[in-house]
Order: structure tokens, then C-alpha cells, then sequence
């Protein structure tokens, strides 16, 4: 047990069970001997040097305990609810099956000094001894939904609510409802676990929307909306007014939309919902944004840029002025990428500020602000303001018209470099459409950097992909894509006469069954070249530009899905779809 108290310790485990080689041994030792445990896990997951399962087995063997995978099993549910589930949410411990007096307890942290002394009070009243073991903390995660499914629930809540419902005749008036409608538990109890099992899906949105007879719940997770519970129509009004309560809204406006912010302390993390009512034929539906602004910003690596991306990003982002734009639709995660793109370059020697609309992660040491266009607080007025910050760098959400187009460029060439984001359907069409907005073609040439153009595609669940048949049909369209990509991109292995390997996920418990788990960058840039700007300046025609992106060697985003396809991160279904879009 004293051998796992510290960074080296855990090495030596990992050494010793063949997870890493000596040699990465030593190498890890020099690096990390200094790092706590905590940091040295998340460090090894992170680099992809192990996986959850090394890291729990080497604790279990460190213990002299046992290690349990609970992914896809029953747990005993007389044995789950002897802990109640917000002590093993508070402790990351699940009681998973009972052996006569002996009651089986996974840890996901087994030297929790804390959780192993609550748990003893709780077994001490039954007469029961603890048998501790260690697992994932995903395996933790899915045992934590035993406890009872968004269904089961409602299901729950549904049924007092219904005892509660009173027949028309004798319903109180307006006044009374609003006033039964923020106390009603029954009310009260779906709409916080509807909000709850968004975050624990990781849903970026949530629907509630009239349907008629019932009331659709909806999720989009992974960029894909999926009905995921319905309620009967009478409980419609009263779920839309818990949601205006809990948003400080005005309970009797139904005729105009309005828009909120809700923040809930979820499995111990502060998540923000962002509220958006709409009035729609004879009621209103609600959208919740769900934002986890605990998340720390991923880096290139995570969001699935390509080496040659993430190098020319990395040198984009410490030129002295200029300007990177971003293109793509809403979810696309452009501010995602310009967020991380800030966090590279942010330190005490700069001065970094934000328009961003919402804020939706934080970095310490960057201004960030959220802009407000109902007290004209807009991206234009907030640019103005932030050219009198002494900024070295400037993050703009989004150039939505001229003015902003205008002053953007304009800070670009007085010694600022600018990010930002704009919406079109790939990289050359950023040019024109900042023409269209009145910005000078000359002024574009002298002060673009780089442009982007992504979009978000799920990937494969790891933990069910296997092998995929794909007809012959799609696989010559892949084949006929590949003959158009640089040699230098295609993954080991891959030939333009060779097999073409596909895969996709079969469905398990860690991905709900669709086979997707995470979204990973699809995307094309253009580095802007001297000849790039001499486009620009003689009418950016776009058949020679593309030409000049292809000397480049660029490709575009359908060559970059394309090859994810062949790199096994998604699938050719997932690649027809976004060309739907």
C-alpha cells in the first residue's frame, strides 16, 4: 500500500504489469516524480499512455484488493440502496452486491479516508462488514444511473402529481396556480431531474416543446436531438413556469420570448443553463443551452486537428497582429477552438480580451465578457470599448454586420491580433462574405492571417467499435475521394489499391447505445500567401483560389472526413450526414 502513496510508486505498478515500457518508465519517472498521484493519472490519460482500467487495476494491486468492472452489470439493487445515492455521488463508491452479511463496495478512490469512515457508521447500524474493491471512474459513472433511470424518475413524480391534480371545476385561479407551481414538488422534482440527466448525458441542449396531447422532452447530445422522455400536456404550463422561476422570468408573459440563466451545483459541479422561451401556437416551449463551465478548455489534440493544423495554429496565434476567422454553423465549436487557441498564448506578458456570447468556458488570467444587446452592449460597442484595455489579443464571438467587420479589421491593423468567427459553408467562402458586408477587399489582404472552416463529427464509441460493412457503392466514393489527398495524409497502412478498413460502434451501456461517444474537428484552412492576397485584391476568383489552396497542400473539410473515416475516429455514416447539413 505504501508503494501506490506516490507518483513513483504508481510507475513501478504500471512497469510491473507490462502497461509501459522501461523505458517510458524512466522517462516518466524523470518528469513526473514531483507530480501528486492525482495529477500523474490525469496526465497519463490525457497522453493516452494507459487507460482507466490500468490505472484501477494497479491500485487494486497496490491494496491487496480486488477489481471490478461494472460496465453492463446488474447490480444487486438491495445492495446499491443500503448507500444512498448522494453519499456515493459524494464519495465515489457503489455498493454493487450483498453476500450474506457482506456488502461488496466498489471505490473509485479506495484511500478515501472520508468515505471509508462514513460508510462504516452506515454499515455498523445493519451489521454488515464492507468488502472493498476499486473501479473506473466511468465504471463508477454507469453504475451511478442504477440508481434509477430519467424515466423511473418522472415516472415517480408523475404519480403524485397526478394524485394532486385536481378536477377542472375546482382548480384555483391564476394567482394560486403560479403560487402552487413554485412549491409543487412533484413539478419541481421533474424539472430538476430532467436538468440532471442532461448533464449526466452530456447533452449541450435541452427541448421541452408542446406536442399535442403531450409534452416532448428532448436532448441533443453529441449534436443529434433525441426524444428521450414524453409527459402528458396538462403538466406543459406548470413545467414551463418552474423553469421561468427557477430563470427569474416573468411568469405571466407568454406573448414574447424571453431569455434567462439558471445555475445548478449538479454531482458537485456548477453548470449554467441558459433559457430561451418562445411562444408558439397556444403555448410556449422552452430551450435550456446546458453549460459545464467547470470543464477545462481541451486542447487541439482533443478537439481532432490534424499535426500540420495544430502547427500553423500554434504559430497563427503568437503573430503580433492580424486577424484568424473561423467559419462554420451554431455547434460547429468555433469558440471552442478559439478558446483553446487563447489558452496557448495566455500568460502574465499579455493582455487578452473576450466578446463571447455565452461564456462558456473560463480562463483565468483572460478578460472575458458577456455581451448584452438588450442594454446595446453588442460585439461592435464591446470592440470599441476593448481597443481603450491596451489589449495585445482580442477573441470577437462573432462578426454579425459591418460595423464589426469594420472595426475588427481595423484593430487587426493597428497592432492587434484579432479572432473571431463568422458563418459560412467553408473557408473561401469567408472572403466574400466579408465583401458582402462592406469590408474592403484591400483591407482583408493586409490583415488576414488564416482561415478555418470546421464542423463537429461523433465519434466512434471505443468500447463497442468493431468492423463495419459498407456497400460497394460508398466505399468507391471513398476510394475516389482518397485519389484527391496529398500521399502524406493517408494513415498507415492505407493504399489507393489496398483494402479500406471501416468501423463503427455496435451499441453498449457507455455510449447509450448509439455506437457514438465525443465529436471530433472535421475541417480545411487556408493560410493567407502573397498570392492569396493578390486574389483577393483582383476579385477573389474562386476557381484560382482553390488552386492556390491546393498548391498549398490543403485539403478540405470532405477530404479531412474522408480520411477520419479511414483512421477508424468516425464513420461514413456520420460523414453522409454532415454533408446533409
Amino acid at each position: 500500500m505504501a508503494g501506490y502513496m506516490n507518483s513513483k510508486g504508481l510507475l513501478e505498478l504500471l512497469a510491473g504489469q507490462g502497461k509501459i515500457s522501461q523505458e517510458d518508465f524512466v522517462a516518466l519517472s524523470t518528469e513526473f516524480a514531483s507530480l501528486e498521484v492525482d495529477a500523474l493519472e490525469r496526465t497519463l490519460l490525457e497522453r493516452k499512455l494507459v487507460t482507466e482500467e490500468d490505472i484501477a487495476r494497479a491500485k487494486a494491486e497496490a491494496l491487496g484488493m480486488a477489481y471490478v468492472d461494472l460496465l453492463g452489470m446488474e447490480l444487486n439493487p438491495e445492495a446499491l440502496n443500503i448507500i444512498p445515492k448522494s453519499v456515493a455521488e459524494t464519495y465515489q463508491a457503489v455498493a454493487y452486491d450483498l453476500d450474506g452479511t457482506t456488502l461488496k463496495i466498489a471505490y473509485v478512490d479506495p484511500l478515501n479516508a472520508a468515505a471509508v469512515e462514513a460508510f462504516g457508521f452506515l454499515l455498523a447500524e445493519r451489521n454488515l462488514t464492507a468488502a472493498p474493491a476499486v473501479t473506473t471512474p466511468s465504471s463508477f459513472q454507469l453504475a451511478l444511473k442504477q440508481y434509477g433511470t430519467l424515466k423511473k424518475e418522472v415516472a415517480t413524480a408523475l404519480e403524485s402529481a397526478q394524485e394532486e391534480r385536481l378536477p377542472e371545476e375546482e382548480r384555483p385561479g391564476e394567482e394560486a396556480r403560479i403560487e402552487e407551481v413554485i412549491k409543487g414538488a412533484p413539478v419541481s422534482r421533474i424539472v430538476s431531474v430532467i436538468m440532471r440527466y442532461a448533464v449526466e448525458a452530456k447533452a449541450s441542449d435541452i427541448h421541452i416543446e408542446p406536442r399535442g396531447k403531450e409534452t416532448r422532452v428532448r436532448y441533443r447530445v453529441d449534436g443529434v436531438l433525441r426524444t428521450l422522455l414524453t409527459l402528458p400536456n396538462y403538466l406543459h404550463s406548470s413545467v414551463i413556469s418552474r423553469v421561468k422561476v427557477l430563470a427569474n422570468l416573468k411568469l405571466d408573459e407568454t406573448r414574447v420570448p424571453q431569455d434567462g440563466r439558471i445555475t445548478q451545483v449538479i454531482n458537485g459541479k456548477a453548470i449554467d443553463f441558459r433559457i430561451s422561451t418562445l411562444p408558439v401556437v397556444d403555448n410556449e416551449k422552452v430551450v435550456m443551452r446546458v453549460l459545464d463551465t467547470s470543464t477545462g478548455v481541451p486542447s487541439l489534440e482533443q478537439l481532432g486537428f490534424r499535426d500540420k493544423y495544430r502547427d500553423v495554429l500554434a504559430q497563427e496565434v503568437k503573430k503580433p497582429h492580424g486577424m484568424v476567422l473561423i467559419t462554420g454553423p451554431t455547434g460547429s465549436g468555433k469558440s471552442t477552438t478559439l478558446l483553446t487557441m487563447l489558452s496557448m498564448i495566455n500568460d502574465e506578458g499579455v493582455n487578452i480580451s473576450t466578446l463571447e456570447d455565452p461564456v462558456e468556458y473560463f480562463l483565468p488570467g483572460v478578460n472575458q465578457s458577456q455581451i448584452r444587446p438588450e442594454i446595446n452592449f453588442s460585439f461592435a460597442n464591446g470592440l470599441r470599448a476593448l481597443l481603450r484595455q491596451d489589449p495585445n489579443v482580442i477573441m470577437v464571438g462573432e462578426i454579425r454586420d459591418q460595423e464589426t467587420g469594420e472595426l475588427a479589421v481595423h484593430a487587426a491593423l493597428t497592432g492587434h491580433l484579432i479572432l473571431t468567427t463568422i458563418h459560412t459553408n467553408d473557408a473561401i467562402g469567408v472572403v466574400p462574405r466579408l465583401i458582402d458586408l462592406g469590408v474592403e477587399p484591400f483591407l482583408l489582404s493586409a490583415t488576414l492571417n488564416l482561415l478555418i472552416a470546421q464542423r463537429l463529427a461523433r465519434k466512434i464509441c471505443e468500447h463497442c467499435k468493431g468492423p463495419a460493412d459498407v456497400p460497394e457503392n460508398l466505399q468507391q466514393m471513398i476510394r475516389d475521394s482518397l485519389k484527391e489527398i496529398p500521399a502524406a495524409y493517408y494513415p498507415p497502412g492505407i493504399t489507393l489499391d489496398g483494402p479500406l478498413p471501416f468501423q463503427k460502434g455496435a451499441g453498449c451501456p457507455r455510449c447509450s447505445d448509439t455506437g457514438y461517444a465525443g465529436r471530433t474537428v472535421i475541417a480545411e484552412m487556408i493560410g493567407v500567401t502573397p498570392e492569396i492576397q493578390r486574389l483577393m485584391n483582383s476579385g477573389f476568383p474562386i476557381p484560382q483560389v482553390k488552386e492556390e489552396v491546393k498548391k498549398q497542400g490543403w485539403i478540405t473539410m470532405r477530404q479531412d472526413a474522408v480520411l477520419k473515416v479511414l483512421e477508424g475516429t468516425t464513420t461514413v455514416d456520420e460523414v453522409l450526414r454532415l454533408a446533409r447539413e
